[in-house]
């Protein structure tokens, strides 16, 4: 029997480029997975370092590793809303390679697969949330909003402790099946607060029952597992601790903050 017959194909499967995704800021690669020597149906993605451009704020190179730490963080807790997503070798060299997940666009062409909008100040509909308020192109006053769903709730309780610094919409997504999934977290973890995110319409609020649960499970993971020493350094991993530790006794959203911008951008 082939020993890798029951690994999923992005953790060995050699691959195929099939594209560049232009909108990403770092080099980002589709590709297929081959099987029997052809290319299969089974896309992922690929984010080779030797792609990655500098940051003021990031050190150099470790994009990846933050990838792969956001997917076994989001495990370890049991949200499950990071693909699996593995550190290995391509055709450029050592990078970070998730499974692609098939999504298609709202059919009124909101962001975050239809969880987000814009509408008219004051004319925010029941069972959404405000984010923030501006101006539109004509100066008329708009409100940038998201759908209270649990699972972005979810999702923005994992983001506290990511520490992520790049929740745009466009970074939200929900398959063919109704599951949702966050991606591209190569700027987590960091040691200072960095929390940059479309998701703030929870700030100041009890965080739900089941997320307190998940974050008690990466406690526990935490202070059996050091395998996150290899992807995100001793200083971060401490600092992770301490985010998950402070949240859940906190039990509630944090606060958007003043002294720094609390905002991806651009916001889609």
């Amino acid at each position: 029997m082939d020993p890798t017959a029951r690994v999923p194909l992005v953790e060995h499967a050699p691959i195929h480029v099939e594209g560049v995704l232009t909108e990403a800021s770092n080099l980002t690669l589709r590709v297929q997975l081959v099987v029997d020597g052809e290319p299969s149906t089974q896309r992922a993605v690929y984010k080779p370092i030797d792609g990655e451009r500098a940051l003021a704020d990031f050190p150099t190179g470790t994009l990846a590793y933050r990838e792969v730490a956001a997917y076994h963080i989001s495990e370890a807790g049991g949200w499950g809303l990071v693909p699996r997503t593995v550190l290995r070798e391509g055709p450029m060299g050592l990078g970070s390679v998730q499974e692609w997940k098939q999504v298609e666009p709202d059919a009124d062409g909101r962001p975050a697969s239809g969880l987000m909008d814009v509408v008219r100040a004051g004319e925010v509909p029941p069972g959404w949330l405000s984010v923030l308020q501006g101006e539109d192109t004509t100066g008329a006053p708009v409100c940038v909003i998201h759908r209270d769903d649990p699972r972005l709730a979810s999702l923005a309780t994992l983001d506290v402790v990511l520490n992520n610094a790049d929740r745009k919409a466009a970074h939200i997504a929900v398959d063919d099946g109704g599951a949702l999934w966050g991606f591209d977290h190569g700027l987590i973890g960091h040691v200072h607060p960095k929390l940059r995110t479309v998701l703030w319409g929870w700030a100041g609020e009890p965080v739900p029952d089941a997320d307190l649960g998940r974050l008690q499970r990466l406690v526990d993971f935490l202070q059996r597992s050091d395998d996150l020493e290899a992807l995100l350094s001793a200083e971060e991993c401490t600092a992770l601790g301490d985010r998950v530790s402070r949240l859940l006794s906190q039990g509630r959203f944090p606060d958007v903050p003043y002294g720094r911008y609390p905002l991806p951008w651009p916001l889609w």
